[in-house]
């Protein structure tokens, strides 16, 4: 199966392609501008692709992301510190984000003659991404089968869709993924904080998973003192 992978240069979509250029035949990533405050993440999916000898496509949609305003990752609001379960990380909530990078995805897949789009939305985003849960894929494909109805047959392949972040950790280490070459922090900073959502859920995933994490945090404790997880201590 010739799959094209949406790859944000983080450790989801980098172990993703890992996976696909394993087990499938992995045609190229592909990467979204929208105006993110942490536009570093596409240098480390750039990279990526340069590892696994792919092309990789980055489509400016920064005019489209001017008009979803008010999202702590396209806006000049504050990105709150704290897990991902806590209500105050709505705010990095980017309206439909995934429902418009997939409908380019697979009209890109469709004219690319790829079988498939992969997306690695999981387990942990359901509770604050509408766009990530199972409904919404199933949905989106159904969708897609519609508008491509006559022309091409894209699937949508998202392997995560009911897992966690520590799996995915467990089955990027399987695929010998580079963790310390991925980008997930959502301030942009020259490293990741350690303290947004995205950070304490990524050291949380390698805690649970039970490999070490590479990742040079700025405030490497937070999560200890977070969580209680005195053992975060010992982190790097």
């Amino acid at each position: 199966m010739k799959i094209i992978v949406i790859c944000s240069g983080g450790l989801d979509s980098v172990s993703l392609a890992y996976k696909v250029a394993a087990e499938h035949e992995l045609v190229g990533l592909l990467s979204f501008d929208y105006g993110q405050r942490h536009r570093k993440e596409l240098d480390f999916a750039a990279a990526c692709a340069l590892r696994l000898k792919v092309p990789h496509q980055i489509i400016d949609i920064r005019e489209i992301g001017r008009h979803l305003g008010g999202s702590a990752l396209t806006d000049d609001i504050e990105v709150p510190d704290g897990h991902y379960a806590e209500e105050s990380m709505k705010i990095t909530i980017v309206p439909n984000r995934n429902a418009i990078m997939l409908s380019i995805a697979f009209g890109v897949a469709a004219a690319q003659k790829a079988d498939a789009v992969a997306t690695a939305v999981h387990g942990g985003d359901h509770f604050i991404y509408p766009d990530c849960r199972p409904a919404f894929i199933d949905a989106f494909q159904l969708m897609q089968n519609q508008a491509l109805d006559g022309y091409a047959d894209v699937t949508l392949y998202a392997p995560y869709v009911n897992i966690s972040k520590a799996d995915i950790v467990s089955d990027g280490a399987k695929y010998n993924t580079p963790f310390a070459e991925t980008w997930s922090c959502y301030k942009g900073g020259e490293h990741q904080c350690g303290r947004c959502g995205t950070c304490v859920e990524r050291r949380e995933a390698f805690h649970l998973a039970g490999i070490d994490d590479p990742t040079n945090y700025e405030d490497p404790h937070f999560w200890a003192v977070a969580t209680g997880n005195l053992c975060a201590q010992e982190i790097k």
